[in-house]
């Protein structure tokens, strides 16, 4: 991966830190990460709380983050991070699939989000994206939030209404395709994309293509 390739060659090192309250998952990340020659296992937790306090004393780079943690769980520990620590990206490394988990962890300021049956080169590829300050959310959490965002509620006069197409176009963007990949699946010119992206930017008063997902979860408007 370039991104990776670029950092052996300016000998930086991603700091990860894993949080999870299995401590054999743990053990078993940190095998796989050590064999990469730009990340470096700087810390580990249990808990919330665990990792809280640890990083008030070591910096890091892009956290691991289960959800269901005892004493404060990766939810709650994601939310006060971005405001303590706005620069540390964090990555949801768990089990949970769900709509409820997913919509949380993105409304809570995670970076990205897949599932542990995923195997080593997609957990590298999300690290290298959030590492070039990008979103990364694997395809059966991308195909899950799709899904209630193609069955949401339009009798809710207080939000905005996007179009068909609207909609088809924030979907391809929100798989990280450019306007001119979304304008060759759709049938239409990178310029007609950039025109409809801008038309969602305005409606929900957002900056981003990742603030208008984030605006749809918090709003209802994915249910």
């Amino acid at each position: 991966m370039r991104c990776l390739i670029q950092l052996i060659k300016s000998n930086l090192m991603i700091k990860i830190v894993i949080a999870d309250d299995h401590q054999m998952f743990i053990d078993g990340i940190k095998v796989l990460l050590e064999q990469e020659p730009t990340l470096s296992v700087v810390g580990e937790a249990l808990n919330g709380k665990e990792l809280l306090e640890l990083l008030e004393k070591q910096t890091a780079d892009i956290i691991l983050m289960d959800i269901n943690m005892p004493i404060l769980d990766g939810i709650e520990a994601t939310k006060i991070i971005r405001k303590k620590y706005p620069t540390i990206k964090v990555l949801m490394l768990t089990m949970y699939n769900t709509k409820q988990y997913i919509t949380g962890m993105i409304a809570g300021g995670a970076n990205g989000y897949i599932l542990k049956n995923t195997g080593k080169e997609e957990l590298m590829k999300a690290i290298e994206a959030l590492q070039q300050d990008k979103t990364y959310y694997c395809q059966e959490v991308t195909a899950r939030v799709m899904e209630s965002f193609r069955k949401k509620d339009t009798h809710t006069e207080a939000n905005p209404e996007l179009t068909q197409r609207e909609k088809e176009v924030l979907i391809l963007l929100s798989e990280e395709f450019t306007a001119s990949e979304v304008g060759d699946k759709l049938n239409i010119s990178h310029y007609t994309v950039e025109a409809h992206r801008k038309n969602m930017l305005s409606k929900f008063n957002v900056r981003t293509t990742v603030g208008l997902v984030k605006f749809a979860i918090e709003r209802g408007l994915l249910d």
